[in-house]
């Protein structure tokens, strides 16, 4: 039996006129190419569905995540996809430089990256928990460790950990995110939005979740029965509405980003419910457990 591919411009590296060499046979495109691997080297990077400013924001790309790119452009735009997540869109070709393998990543919600291995001098960028870095150094000032990205930057050491490194509870993770603001597409500790939450704090766990909340309800973890009893669900529990999606912090505690507070905020579970099934999303749809 032949297999039937849906095809999503958000996971697969597919257009008309060029495709990832991995399509060709399955794909019908006028060309085909293998892609170049890249690492970005700006502290974030906004990924758009069309290679012009004006275009919404899908995702965020974080400092040091590699990127395949299949196409860059004379205007200085690079479509490739996130090997992160998969997540395919275009960003800025002058954000990318050569590809490295990464030993750490920023385990804080954030920190600065400095020209030097010394809080006192003026920072040259902040990066997001997620972040990925290569430690080519290490140096220590007045008590306080730092290490050298490759870069030549400086960021203190206590704010990474090893990239095999997976925390005992991803909840408390997300619940380090309270206060942050609400930002559509967005994707780090400056801002983010509700799927970007979950998908951030799980990773830290080790669990590899995808981008979108439809994806996540599509893929994270099992799904759980659920027959409306709120008090069955557990710490961890992912609660779904169409295009929505929330962690259970607790007994009767949600905790979610979301446009309501603008904020990422930890309410009630039951008023939540309530409260969002008058809204276009409508009634909860999935529970899945990771």
């Amino acid at each position: 039996m032949t297999e039937v591919y849906t095809f999503d411009r958000r996971l697969h590296p597919v257009r008309p006129d060029l495709a990832d060499e991995k399509f060709r046979g399955i794909y019908k495109a006028e060309r085909f190419v293998a892609g170049v691997r890249k690492r970005l080297a700006a502290d974030s990077a906004p990924m758009r569905p069309a290679p012009r400013p004006d275009q919404p924001i899908d995702t965020e790309i974080l400092y040091g995540e590699t990127v395949t790119v299949f196409e860059e452009t004379p205007e200085g735009w690079a479509w490739g996809q996130n090997e992160t997540d998969g997540y395919v869109g275009w960003l800025s070709s002058d954000d990318l430089t050569d590809p490295g393998v990464a030993t750490h990543r920023v385990s804080a919600l954030r920190t600065y990256r400095y020209p030097g291995p010394d809080l006192k001098f003026p920072p040259l960028g902040l990066i997001s928990i997620g972040a990925q870095v290569f430690v080519a150094g290490t140096a220590r000032t007045r008590g306080l460790d730092y290490v050298r990205l490759p870069d030549g930057s400086y960021v203190v050491e206590k704010h990474l950990a090893p990239v095999d490194t997976i925390a005992t509870d991803w909840v408390a993770v997300a619940e380090d995110f309270i206060g942050t603001p609400y930002r559509w597409g967005g994707r780090s500790s400056l801002g983010l939005d509700c799927s970007a939450l979950i998908q951030l704090a799980a990773q830290a766990g080790g669990h590899k979740l995808l981008r979108d909340s439809d994806m996540q309800e599509r893929t994270a973890g099992s799904r759980i029965t659920f027959d409306g009893d709120l008090s069955r669900l557990q710490r961890g529990d992912l609660v779904f509405w169409k295009g929505h999606v929330g962690v259970v912090a607790g007994p009767n505690r949600l905790l979610h980003a979301n446009g309501h507070t603008m904020t990422v905020a930890c309410e009630p579970l039951d008023k939540a419910v309530s409260r969002i099934a008058e809204s276009e999303f409508g009634a909860i749809t999935k529970v899945r457990r990771l």
